[in-house]
């Protein structure tokens, strides 16, 4: 059975690289993949694991700039440390004063930074897959706005008791099902549903800004960071409600990753191959929408990190699949380079994150629009 496994790698000219041993490892991997297999000790049936060498390598550099970035994080601010002093208070050592600013200023405030940037960069790129479109991101949508009001309605007092995390998510479920609503007929493909999203997240923009104009200035300030998006002040359930969800979440994207590979093609197709295109689209849609509510629900709207995010993640990654892990690093990466950003370029004052990734996003998005469309979502 060896043999023939390659032989048949010979006659379709794949390395022949692989070797059996047992018959757990008769299958060869295809070029640029690593084939990984192995016996349960107890005889049952083989495992077996297959790994795209560049999104393997894309995902650890990723991961690398990620913790070269949240270094850079806790040693600059607006009371610079050195490497050694911030090494030293990470383990409790050290000036205690150091010790404060990294373990209780900063590093909390650097795991939302991780946490959010990667449920938007999940997000967005499970959004862009299922609509084949590199526009369409849980912000660019509404998914943002909606959520947005919401919380500001929550904090404004407009007769209702949930606490503006909870309601962000009801904005951003509210939302969505507007969106594809009033897409119904078009799919999740298109400019149809594009346009949808634009208009749904126009609305909800209108909104937020006629319950800001109708309340008090004290009151419209401190619904302020929920407009603009801000890490400045993380409600503390919010960051533990997506410290549990976004494992959930990334889970299940990377679960749906077969199914979105098969989505890239026509509904068709994806129905010929097996695939049961309306569930799973479904399925798909109900995690970007809950890692987009959890993560508005602790930063506000940040949208613009779903869309740089997964550019950043399939411009390193292999084009044969659907980067979700690298989409969620280069998402955490964005959103701690653009917080430090706002901390240190007008120290002691600070920009917030949503205006800083908003001044970045928008040359960038201008640069998608003209630059020629991607082979994988076109």
């Amino acid at each position: 059975m060896c043999r023939d496994a390659s032989a048949h790698n010979q006659a379709r000219q794949w390395p022949d690289t692989e070797r059996c041993e047992g018959g757990a490892t008769d299958v060869v991997a295809p070029p640029g993949h690593w084939h990984l297999a192995w016996q349960a000790a107890d005889g049952s049936a083989p495992y077996s694991l297959l790994i795209d060498r560049r999104a393997f390598v894309a995902a650890l550099i990723l991961l690398l700039a990620l913790l070269m970035a949240s270094f850079g994080y806790l040693a600059m601010g607006s009371s610079p440390l050195p490497p050694q002093a911030v090494l030293a208070a990470l383990v409790g050592l050290g000036d205690m004063m150091a010790v404060f600013l990294v373990q209780e200023l900063r590093l909390p405030r650097l795991a939302a930074a991780c946490l959010t940037g990667a449920a938007f960069g999940v997000a967005g790129c499970l959004m862009q897959t299922l609509a084949r479109n590199r526009l369409a991101t849980p912000g660019i949508i509404g998914i943002d706005n909606g959520a947005t009001a919401f919380a500001v309605a929550s904090v404004i007092g407009l007769g209702v008791s949930l606490a503006p995390p909870a309601m962000a998510l009801v904005g951003a479920t509210t939302a969505a099902a507007l969106t594809f609503g009033l897409a119904a007929g078009g799919g999740t493909q298109g400019y149809r549903f594009i346009v949808a999203g634009i208009g749904v997240g126009a609305v909800f923009g209108a909104i937020t800004q006629l319950l800001m104009a109708k309340v008090h200035i004290d009151t419209a300030n401190a619904a302020y960071p929920w407009t603009v998006g801000s890490l400045n002040a993380r409600p503390a359930g919010a960051v533990t409600l997506l410290a549990v969800g976004l494992p959930l979440g990334l889970g299940a994207a990377l679960w749906l990753t077969r199914a979105l590979s098969l989505m890239r093609f026509s509904d068709a197709v994806a129905s010929a191959l097996g695939l049961r295109v309306s569930q799973r689209r479904w399925q798909v849609l109900a995690v970007s929408v809950l890692l987009t509510g959890l993560a508005v629900a602790v930063a506000g709207p940040v949208g613009l990190i779903g869309l740089i995010g997964p550019e950043i993640a399939r411009s390193f990654s292999s084009p044969r699949g659907v980067p979700v892990v690298a989409s969620a690093l280069a998402g955490a990466l964005v959103m701690v380079l653009a917080d430090l950003a706002g901390r240190v370029l007008l120290s002691p004052l600070e920009i917030p994150v949503g205006i800083v990734t908003a001044v970045v996003g928008g040359p960038w998005l201008l640069w998608i629009l003209l630059r020629p469309a991607s082979r994988n979502l076109a």
